[in-house]
């Protein structure tokens, strides 16, 4: 392959242009990672194994000493800075596992880090980030914000950008990963899972192997509501996204790089997409096999390695998954856990109507059957009806949930399935009964927000008191954005008015008066 790539002395790339695997390769066997990575062990995975009838491997990067693959990328990027750049100090800007990785190889270099990091970042990772010694900026309510900022601090205090993926040596760091996987497999790998966020883990591990083992799949996996890479590979180009999901935050990435893009390009074979209840199906997953909670961004790879073998009905085959950090908060269980049943298909939600008369209710449960109900919601409606929201334990799938479907249709329930309903999984089933018989022209919106001191009353400042709310709830996941869903009364000669001003709201919202969840339970 011809390359226009050139080096310098010390290993650092003067140009990149078109440096294909054989380059990076090169770059990741001379990487400096190993002065604070571990060689994380590469792991079976017996309970997952069994049920997907693959051989899975989980390779632990959630056991470095910052719960994060990122120290290698940033330590050897900090490893080859000359003594100038050394003295003058670095800085990085991140919501998280990013900073922790420059602060301890800044740490161990004994160089001065600065860390940009979003004013919306959970305390637990701003102080992991100050006890190992870096100076913490907070600029700004999002990533975005923080990196604008650290890029003005970079250029007033001349220090050097230590970019989270878009960098060869960042980008060779992680990819010692690679490397360490060909070391410790004993069989065969059929494919390898990697979580995608700006494209730095993926771009690394893709090219190590397909430089050493092509044969071998790289398949990348992100959230369905953060698909930068995926959408960028479709479009030809990078592209920036309006919008990306904040449940796994740490790949959060509205625009991937330049470089990670072209070897995603080169390198990748498949992208794959998993939602919330999935990925925290696949922390429940790793849990049971290692006894160890993941955060978010650590389950994707799992998550699509379930995903993957499902939609290929494939068997026998050896999946590696990189489960790539830990540095969860403790709050947030508490949402993974209640969504990890419904992405495992071993619980149903289900809304059904029944008649309000003696013996109905006992007639559904009994349809039922002896599954176990997780969940159970009852209110009444008027004379002749009651709608109820049951939560259902399953033991085979989505089979069983399309015949348990059919049955309560045979029986005369009228029936929604609302499983993959996102207002329905995250306030309705927290509000059932909650109707309003003297609300004419109410509707219903859904609104995400900055969750930090204030939030909430910065949020109902902004609404404004024009029109009555006439529905509200609100609950704090432990995640870093706040979510309401808001019933607004309004009159409908004054309906354009309030579309203009939700338009100028700073907040992501979407409305759901059509939603069978709310038309059901709360209209």
């Amino acid at each position: 392959m011809i390359t226009n790539a050139t080096f310098a002395d010390d290993g650092t790339v003067c140009d990149n242009r078109d440096m294909s695997a054989t380059n990076y390769l090169e770059l990741i066997q001379n990487a400096n990672v190993y002065d604070v990575a571990i060689e994380s062990p590469l792991e079976i995975a017996n309970n997952l194994s069994l049920k997907t009838g693959n051989s899975i491997f989980f390779k632990r990067e959630d056991l470095q000493p910052v719960f994060s693959f990122k120290l290698r990328g940033a330590y050897n990027k900090i490893a080859h800075l000359s003594d100038e750049e050394l003295a003058r100090g670095v800085i990085c800007s991140s919501a998280g596992n990013h900073a922790q990785g420059v602060a301890l190889a800044a740490q161990r270099r004994q160089v001065r880090a600065v860390v940009v990091m979003p004013v919306t970042t959970p305390s637990i990772k701003i102080d992991a980030v100050r006890k190992l010694g870096a100076e913490v900026v907070l600029s700004g309510d999002a990533y975005d914000d923080a990196y604008a900022h650290a890029r003005k601090l970079e250029k007033q205090q001349s220090l050097t950008f230590v970019h989270p993926f878009d960098d060869p040596l960042v980008i060779a760091g992680q990819g010692t990963i690679g490397l360490e996987i060909l070391k410790q497999a004993e069989q065969p790998i059929d494919v390898i899972f990697v979580p995608i966020g700006g494209g730095g883990l993926i771009a690394g591990i893709a090219a190590c192997i397909k430089a050493l083992r092509p044969e071998i799949r790289i398949v990348g996996v992100e959230p369905d509501d953060s698909t930068a890479m995926r959408d960028s590979l479709a479009n030809g180009e990078p592209v920036t996204l309006d919008h990306v999901g904040i449940f796994a935050d740490g790949v959060a990435v509205r625009r991937v790089g330049d470089e990670t893009f072209r070897l995603c390009k080169q390198f990748v074979d498949e992208i794959i997409t998993v939602d919330t209840d999935e990925c925290c199906a696949a922390i429940r997953d790793i849990f049971d096999d290692t006894r160890s909670i993941v955060e978010p961004a650590g389950g994707l790879a799992v998550a699509g390695a379930k995903k993957y073998a499902e939609v290929n009905a494939v068997s026998g085959q050896t999946f590696v998954t990189i489960n790539c950090g830990a540095n969860v908060n403790f709050d947030r269980l508490r949402h993974i856990a209640e969504r990890a049943a419904v992405g495992d298909r071993t619980e149903m939600l289900i809304a059904a109507e029944i008649p309000e008369k003696p013996g109905s209710f006992r007639h559904f449960c009994e349809v039922l059957g002896r599954r176990s109900i997780t969940e159970f919601n009852y209110r009444y409606t008027d004379a002749t009806k009651a709608h109820i929201f049951v939560g259902v334990h399953l033991t085979g799938g989505r089979k069983e949930s399309e015949a348990l479907l059919a049955k309560l249709t045979a029986a005369k329930f009228p029936v929604v399935d609302l499983s993959n309903n996102e207002m329905a999984k995250l306030h309705v089933r927290h509000m059932v009964g909650g109707r309003s018989t003297g609300v004419e022209n109410e509707r219903l919106f859904r609104f995400e927000f900055p969750e930090r001191p204030g939030a909430l009353l910065n949020f109902l400042h902004a609404i404004g008191t024009d029109w009555n709310i006439s529905l509200f709830h609100y609950r704090n996941h432990g995640s870093d954005y706040g979510r309401v869903l808001a019933g607004i009364d309004v009159p409908e000669d004054e309906t354009a008015e309030l579309e203009s001003h939700l338009a100028k709201l700073a907040y992501p919202y979407w409305e759901e008066s059509d939603n069978p969840a709310y038309t059901m339970f709360l209209s």
